[in-house]
């Protein structure tokens, strides 16, 4: 039986595909954003470019204000993470 891989590149960062398809398809500053979440700004905006990994707590928050399954997001990021664990 063949083992199916996906390649490194098809993982995207959930925080990158959250910005693109969610937040500005929606019209959702930062500022607003991360004072619906009660979180800082920066660390609103380190997850949505990819800078700082989305935790489970903001996946949640995530949930809650989108209606994004939180389970989806917390795959992608491993997939972001484990595809670019193996391709160092």
């Amino acid at each position: 039986m063949a083992l199916i891989t996906m390649h490194p590149s098809l993982a995207i960062h959930p925080g990158i595909w959250l910005k693109s398809e969610i937040i500005e398809a929606k019209g959702v500053g930062v500022g607003a954003l991360s004072n619906a979440f009660g979180v800082s700004r920066q660390s609103v905006s380190a997850v949505l470019n990819g800078r700082s990994a989305l935790s489970a707590d903001m996946a949640i928050r995530f949930e809650k204000l989108f209606d994004v399954k939180a389970d989806t997001l917390c795959r992608m990021q491993t997939a972001f993470d484990l595809a670019n664990a193996r391709l160092r």
